[in-house]
């Protein structure tokens, strides 16, 4: 059966794409078999595959019911990695599924058919709080929060759990934290330094945050031009070390035994 873990924050440019599609990938190459669903309409983490946008299978064709969720999921070139892409279609969604009643489990019922296919399926949760959020968190087991290593970090996280919050008591549907990943860090700069020591203030319990950090690295960026996760574009690069760093701390923290990475 697999875990369903939403990567979320409201915040754009921290690293959440980034982070779904190069986690993912690294568990990939651990054996695990992975599903990446990308509920942002951006499709970045569609087009970080080297997949095409194609609403003929998309996330908002399995959203509005014309098409399952197993009928949309595509291979990627990565063994043992599936995807459900999205499509700029999928911007107009929550006017069309906020006039269902049951709007926040559409999501979670379409999952159902395929848990026991994966070990893990990610949903690359879009940068807002609105319908398609609400989805993924009710839906998810567990989040993964990404927050850069920049002065506004923290900017907007009272909200962020205030929506968790509110998902998990109205809704009945608990998402906890997994974790916190510093995104965009260096070490090497007071500012970078600082950051982490408020992430770590602000939460309290520092068993959230990975000890894991994810650096500024130019093949990060650089990957999805070449429709590529950066741990395949560039096998020995620090964000490359990073993500695989990131990938074995996860099985840890899964309860599961690392073996060496194929």
């Amino acid at each position: 059966m697999a875990e369903v873990i939403a990567i979320l924050n409201q915040k754009g440019g921290c690293g959440k794409t980034t982070t779904a599609v190069n986690l993912s990938t690294s568990l990939a190459l651990y054996g695990k078999n992975i599903l990446v669903i990308d509920m942002d309409p951006q499709a970045n983490a569609t087009t970080a595959f080297g997949l095409e946008k194609n609403e003929d299978n998309s996330i908002y064709r399995v959203l509005t019911g014309q098409q399952t969720l197993d009928e949309a999921i595509v291979a990627t070139e990565i063994s043992g990695l599936d995807l459900l892409p999205s499509h700029i279609s999928l911007s107009g969604a929550e006017i069309e599924l906020s006039k269902d009643i049951g709007f926040p489990f559409i999501l979670k019922e379409a999952m159902d058919d395929v848990l026991e296919n994966y070990d893990y399926i990610f949903v690359d949760v879009p940068p807002s709080l609105g319908i398609l959020t609400i989805n993924s968190l009710v839906a998810a087991d567990r989040v993964i929060i990404p927050i850069q290593a920049e002065f506004y970090a923290l900017e907007g996280m009272a909200d962020l759990l205030d929506a968790m919050n509110l998902v998990e008591t109205r809704l009945n549907s608990p998402s906890p934290i997994k974790g916190i990943l510093i995104t965009l860090y260096d070490s090497r700069t007071r500012l970078g330094r600082d950051v982490y020591k408020n992430v770590k203030q602000y939460f309290g319990e520092t068993e959230y945050i990975f000890k894991t950090t994810i650096p500024r690295n130019v093949k990060l960026a650089e990957a999805p031009s070449h429709g590529k996760p950066c741990v395949i574009y560039d096998e020995e690069c620090i964000g490359t070390e990073a993500y695989n760093a990131l990938a074995q701390e996860f099985l840890i923290m899964s309860g599961e035994e690392v073996e060496e990475n194929k």
